[in-house]
């Protein structure tokens, strides 16, 4: 039987680590924060009652060192501990560490996690226990030859997976047999940068299909049971970005199936805790076995929201041997509930990761809305970890109203420093597809998002903005006695502010916009255009502002006094990294001779590669890209010059 404690160490960082301290707190219990060089003045290190460094900014030298981890446990006299998600949360030597150190793991027993952690083993089975799957292959033989032959009985499009991984890492989906190759080659590098393991699986892809998850809970005392499901469809990268439960998709009817299925695959490998069992659900309403997460999920609030239990005190109650409170004929869904991920990246560039320092974070809070946020205003965004920074999550007696009091959480929330995809969620939000309930996997890709550009109103007030508080390379009548220069979103224009009166009048593009009064105050400006009072949020930081105008959060640049730009293109043959990040791999130096679509090196941000390709044909004169070295987004990292013909 499990045994009580009186103290919890979080062996987690962000929002999940602050989730998790609450929860704690809730419970009565002491606790204990974990830091990295780059998280020492991070939030949940501030709400813990003690907090103890483990290591560099590397997730392998601090949030990913067991042996670390272990020994802020005692010396901090924490009695047990709690992984959150990512990092070792699915890790099971780490479970058994802390078993064998003589603490309380909150999660499953390490042998359940060893269980559906290696994912070949894992599908093995879920079809010996006759939990339907997807056609596939894992087993032992890993040869590039018997995948392509395993990917012709199966069928294109395939999806290539990690087999100890989770998290979109180390997965690719291969619409013809040209292609897998690669994919393979990718997804091990990958997998193997990520999990220490490069062993890989292969499973028919649905590409149009709803990813549904069923949330379980056991205890020690052999009762499982399912608490409805999710629908986690809207994905980029493979990673989820909005989720809700119920999903629209699944009837009663359905749910019964799922959940049985679900507490099917948990009982097979004695599970205790909380746990999520994933499927590929089709258009004919067929579900297939994906995956099991043995941990607690980044989207658990929805399940929270619709069923009113805390599913983390629970962990923490069943982790010390309490039976569950409620039978599954107790379960009871209550509503609609939603949840948008605010990641910082650049939803317009593919949702490459974003790094900075958030300058401003204004919530939307509002009735039936929750937010879990792991960052505030003063925060560092690095490249060493995961890119969310908070979760908003809506609850309503009926999904339409969800989404609402969603959006409008999400449009009212505001983020300066770093750029977020705070308006692909806008969008998402309100397309029709999801509107009506019909989203799958596909949702991202076949309407790509498309930001729109500023229009004059917002190059007007940002304008203002730079006069109101003064630009900070030269004296403020600068700006009235000579146009300005305003760049955003590759745009440039020229303007001038002058005062009449109570207004301010804005010229651009050969024509005016007239603020009939502009007052500012605490991060707002408020504004009357033709009798209209409007409010907008913003932040300056030097030759920068982040206004939210418009419907979309933005950054105008100052230009008048900053000398013209040289306009690049791929044709210049310099390549620059995408993102801040390390530098994990380098395949070329100086001297080497590289065809267009080659492979230069790769660059590892926030858990993703990102390979870097030569934009043409050419001789390598400069290459500044090191292995297991730092590099800052825009950094030149090889120029090629262009081969002759």
């Amino acid at each position: 039987m499990s045994a009580r404690f009186s103290s919890v160490l979080v062996a987690n960082r962000g929002e999940i680590a602050c989730r998790v301290l609450r929860a704690a707190r809730a419970e009565g219990l002491r606790t204990v924060a974990v830091f990295s060089d780059a998280d020492a003045d991070a939030p949940h290190v501030r709400l813990a009652d003690r907090a103890v460094r483990i290591g560099a900014s590397a997730p392998a030298a601090s949030y990913l060192n067991i042996g670390a981890l272990i020994d802020a446990a005692k010396v901090s006299g924490a009695e047990a501990v709690h992984p959150g998600y990512g990092f070792l949360a699915e890790n099971a030597d780490f479970a058994a560490a802390c078993a064998g150190a003589g603490l309380a793991f909150v999660g499953p027993p390490a042998e359940a996690i060893r269980a559906m952690g290696d994912k070949s083993a894992a599908k093995a089975r879920m079809e010996a226990a006759g939990v339907p799957c997807a056609p596939g292959y894992h087993g032992e033989d890993q040869s590039p030859e018997r995948f392509a032959a395993e990917a012709a009985r199966i069928g294109f499009p395939v999806m290539v997976k990690a087999a100890a991984g989770g998290g979109g890492r180390g997965l690719r989906i291969v619409r013809d047999a040209d292609a897998l190759a690669g994919a393979l080659a990718a997804a091990r590098a990958e997998a193997e940068a990520a999990f220490g393991d490069g062993r890989l699986l292969i499973e028919r892809a649905l590409l149009a299909a709803r990813h549904v998850e069923v949330q379980v809970f056991g205890d020690a005392h052999g009762r499982i049971v399912h608490l409805g499901e999710r629908d986690c469809s809207i994905q980029r990268r493979h990673q989820k970005v909005i989720e809700e439960a119920p999903s629209p998709a699944v009837s009663p009817e359905l749910r019964a199936a799922m959940g049985a299925a679900a507490v099917k695959a948990a009982a097979t490998v004695g599970y205790v805790g909380a746990g999520t069992v994933e499927f590929l659900l089709d258009g004919d309403g067929r579900f297939y076995f994906l995956e099991m997460n043995t941990r607690i999920q980044v989207e658990h609030p929805v399940t929270e929201a619709v069923t009113g239990v805390d599913l983390v005190r629970l962990q923490f109650r069943v982790a010390q041997g309490e039976k569950l409170p409620f039978a599954q004929s107790d379960v009871a869904l209550n509503g609609h509930a939603i949840e948008a991920r605010l990641y910082a990246e650049d939803s317009s560039a593919d949702f490459l990761p974003s790094v900075g320092t958030v300058l401003t974070f204004r919530s939307g809070m509002a009735e039936g809305v929750r937010i879990d946020a792991g960052v505030e205003a003063g925060s560092a965004v690095t490249p060493f970890y995961d890119a969310m920074l908070a979760k908003i999550v809506a609850h309503g007696a009926t999904r339409e109203e969800a989404r609402l009091r969603l959006l409008r959480a999400v449009e009212k929330t505001f983020i300066a420093g770093v750029v977020t995809n705070r308006d692909f969620l806008i969008d998402a939000l309100s397309r029709p597809t999801f509107v009506e309930g019909r989203a799958t996997t596909a949702f991202v890709t076949e309407a790509p998002f498309v930001p729109t550009k500023p229009d004059r109103l917002a190059f007007a007030l940002a304008a203002a903005l730079f006069v109101e508080h003064g630009p900070p390379a030269a004296p403020t009548a600068g700006w009235r006695a000579a146009p300005a220069r305003l760049a955003c979103d590759g745009e440039e224009r020229r303007l001038s502010v002058r005062r009449q009166g109570e207004a301010t009048i804005v010229a651009i593009d050969s024509e005016e916009v007239v603020f009939q009064s502009l007052a500012f105050g605490d991060g707002e400006a408020r504004f009357a255009i033709d009798g209209v009072t409007s409010r907008a949020a913003y932040a300056r930081e030097g030759d920068d502002l982040w206004l939210d105008a418009g419907g979309a959060t933005r950054r105008f640049a100052d230009r008048t006094y900053a000398p013209p730009r040289a306009k690049e293109s791929d044709a210049d043959g310099f390549v620059r990294s995408p993102v801040s990040g390390v530098v994990a791999s380098v395949e070329a130096k100086a001297g080497d001779v590289v065809k267009r679509g080659q492979a230069l090196a790769t660059v590892e941000a926030m858990k993703m590669h990102h390979a870097i390709l030569a934009p043409l044909d050419g001789v390598i004169s400069e290459a500044h890209a090191m292995a297991g070295k730092q590099t800052l987004a825009r950094a030149l990292l090889f120029a090629i010059a262009p081969q002759e013909t």
